[in-house]
């Protein structure tokens, strides 16, 4: 790996240290309602939205009716993104006169935009409206991530409070993070992208000449309010297929670098605001520097590999050197004004959080590079994670971890102050199969139904009268799909076809289940912990107390999250890139 590798990774998580602190600290105000100058001026709309909605601010939610009130939201927006997307054809905003979108590609878009997915099974250019774009789907990227902040807040509301069953008002923790935190962030943060050349228009499309006497059809539209909140609610949809790879969504290396920089901004934010609401500092940056750990190894080992280039061309003369005339290393999937390192930090930040967005092909990145993103996606993306979703599934193996622990020295484990009991353990535990089983079940359908099978590109050579058998690469892209769609990602593997028009319903409904079941059934899980831990009495620190601020801690949690995922999945991930590194090494080693 060169110099220049090593100063982004360092230079990049020091920002995001920076960042956090006065962040975190904002957004603990922002639910206190103690914000005190901010609130002021938000506080007329604030009381107007409540009237307009017939909501209580003073009356708080059991987890039970703070859950309901999730579903009903998160249900109803889904279905009104679907209507928008089916009358596309019909309604303003339309230049480019895009038909209606197909309808079970409306309901897996409705359905990807709403879990905080933003599965795109469709290139957004060539399928949807100015208006869909700017409304059905940009405003699922705030509600999504408003959804998981405040599911956050209530884990650690219930947490911090003691002998009651009240969590918080879910209506009011919406308002609260939408007018204080995330469209005032977003407003300056799409300034900022237009001062580096992203877009913001209602043009039409434009059509140019090009050096070869052809033409090419240039859409525009507004991009830069959409990249905002794709990156800090770490949503990831693109307005364009190409993604962050596209020069009207990440034209500079500036550019990119801060686009990096806002996908882990929340998510390192919120680890200040569990020290803060929690009355314990030393544990939320405990929680902090564990996240960074792991997320550091993942730079590493991607950025290892992918610098080293492809084995099978350098016995054929290839040089794949980096040096002051050429970038190096495997280059095959990645923008050359980007290179291996801006491309690989991409890859490592956006699948840590479950935001998706891409600057470089995942599909192109050598097989042991490419298990890193698999294996982030599949530990859960509690590494800083999706904003909200990142907390509470870190604070899921918080608890795992203090529970082993005292099994260890044979007390009843504390967090806190308080018992860890069955009820949590069992939620806990729910919580984290319940991805598991998604996943490698999803998977197995695919592999074992021709409609799954026939979008897999990369088959391999196949024997006639021989049982079908999938190309390691072909089995990681329906691997990476069913991951992607379970962690609430949304990047892909992308020589999947996962919309056709010979089998237009497989994926589409299997994605859109997987994306359901694994963001909605976890959350219900994190509330029940919540309930169940608000419920409870505090008790003073004694011996089973374990201590949350230290090395020792950071060792545990650490351990924990790497044992559950790498024991969980790692059957299958040597099925897919592991196998793939040694037919690697094995053809090499032939030339």
């Amino acid at each position: 790996m060169s110099a220049r590798y090593y100063i982004v990774v360092i230079v990049f998580f020091a920002l995001v240290a920076a960042i956090a602190w006065p962040l975190g600290r904002f957004i603990a105000r922002v639910f206190a309602g103690t914000n005190t100058l901010t609130r002021k001026a938000g506080w007329p709309i604030e009381r107007a939205l409540y009237r307009l909605a017939g909501v209580d601010p003073n009356r708080e939610h059991t987890w039970k009716s703070y859950a309901l009130a999730i579903l009903g939201f998160s249900l109803f927006t889904q279905f009104i993104t679907y209507v928008m997307l089916r009358l596309q054809d019909v309604l303003p905003l339309n230049p480019s006169k895009m038909g209606a979108v197909a309808p079970w590609l409306s309901f897996n878009t409705a359905v990807s935009f709403t879990t905080n997915t933003n599965w795109q099974s469709y290139g957004g250019e060539t399928t949807m409206s100015y208006l869909s774009q700017a409304v059905a789907l940009t405003s699922h990227n705030f509600f999504s991530a408003g959804v998981g902040i405040a599911v956050a807040i209530a884990l650690i509301r219930g947490i911090a409070r003691h002998e009651t069953d009240k969590v918080g008002n879910f209506w009011v923790d919406l308002v609260r993070v939408h007018l204080y935190v995330l469209v005032p962030l977003c407003l300056f943060y799409a300034l900022f992208l237009v001062s580096q050349g992203v877009i913001q228009n209602f043009v039409h499309p434009t059509t140019w000449a090009t050096l070869d006497g052809g033409t090419q059809t240039l859409v525009q539209g507004p991009v830069a309010s959409q990249e905002a909140i794709k990156m800090l609610g770490t949503n990831g949809g693109g307005y364009f297929n190409a993604n962050s790879a596209h020069p009207f969504e990440n034209p500079t290396p500036l550019a990119n670098f801060v686009q990096m920089l806002s996908i882990f901004a929340i998510g390192g934010a919120l680890c200040v605001t569990l020290g803060e609401m929690l009355g314990n500092r030393r544990h939320g940056w405990a929680v902090f520097i564990t996240m960074t750990l792991i997320s550091v190894a993942a730079m590493f080992v991607i950025g290892h590999f992918e610098s080293a280039g492809n084995p099978t061309l350098s016995p054929l003369g290839v040089d794949q050197t980096t040096t002051m005339l050429q970038p190096g290393g495997n280059m095959e999937g990645k923008e050359v004004r980007f290179g291996v390192p801006d491309s690989s930090v991409f890859a490592v930040v956006t699948t840590d959080a479950s935001c998706g967005a891409v600057n470089g092909m995942h599909d192109s990145l050598m097989p042991l590079s490419g298990l890193i993103p698999l294996l982030n996606m599949q530990l859960g993306e509690l590494v800083f994670g999706g904003v909200g979703s990142g907390m509470y599934g870190m604070l899921v193996f918080v608890i795992l971890a203090i529970f082993l622990s005292g099994l260890m020295i044979g007390r009843t484990p504390e967090y806190l102050g308080k018992k860890i009991d069955s009820r949590d353990i069992r939620f806990a535990s729910f919580y984290i199969l319940i991805t598991a089983v998604l996943i490698l079940g999803m998977t197995s359908i695919g592999l074992m139904t021709d409609a799954g099978r026939s979008g897999i590109l990369n088959t391999g050579a196949e024997i006639a009268g021989a049982p079908w058998k999938p190309h390691p690469h072909g089995f990681s892209e329906v691997f990476y799909a069913f991951t992607s769609a379970a962690a609430n990602n949304g990047s892909a593997f992308a020589g999947l076809t996962a919309y056709s028009a010979d089998h237009p319903i497989f994926y589409s409904l299997t994605l859109a289940i997987n994306m359901l079941l694994a963001r909605f059934l976890p959350m219900i899980a994190v509330l029940a912990i919540a309930g169940n831990m608000a419920k409870k009495k505090r008790v003073p620190p004694g011996p089973s107390s374990f201590p949350v601020g230290g090395g020792l801690f950071v060792a545990l949690l650490t351990g924990t999250i790497l044992l559950v995922g790498a024991l969980t999945f790692f059957p299958m991930l040597s099925f897919g890139p592991i196998v793939e590194h040694f037919q690697l090494a094995a053809a090499a080693a032939v030339h």
